[in-house]
């Protein structure tokens, strides 16, 4: 796997990681969540900057935030019990697709 999509990949984890301490921190209001908030964003934003070294910044973004709604999605709807109706579920599989369509088929996704 090229450098830079390891980049993107840890990125869109750190990504997920401080999305869901940003629900866990009750809007701010607890601490230690509330600090994995801001480590995890800094080193989201960090490795998206290295991504962007070697993809343009339109698809290293479209990647990074797509894969981030739908990691956010899955565990919304497995730990903090939030329903998906069809619509949801739908929208989420066209970015799915639309990831896909990028990665395979673009010229410009830097592979």
């Amino acid at each position: 796997m090229p450098v830079h999509y390891v980049y993107l990949v840890l990125a869109v984890i750190a990504e997920t990681i401080g999305t869901t301490a940003l629900q866990a921190s009750q809007q701010f209001s607890r601490f230690w969540p509330s600090c994995v908030v801001v480590v995890a964003y800094g080193v989201a934003f960090y490795l998206l900057a290295a991504a962007l070294r070697f993809m343009p910044v339109g698809i290293a973004y479209a990647i990074w935030s797509g894969l981030g709604i739908i990691f956010i999605a899955i565990i919304g709807f497995t730990v903090f019990g939030q329903k998906l109706d069809v619509p949801a579920i739908i929208g989420l599989v066209l970015i799915i697709a639309g990831i896909l369509i990028i990665h395979l088929f673009s010229a410009t996704s830097g592979h």
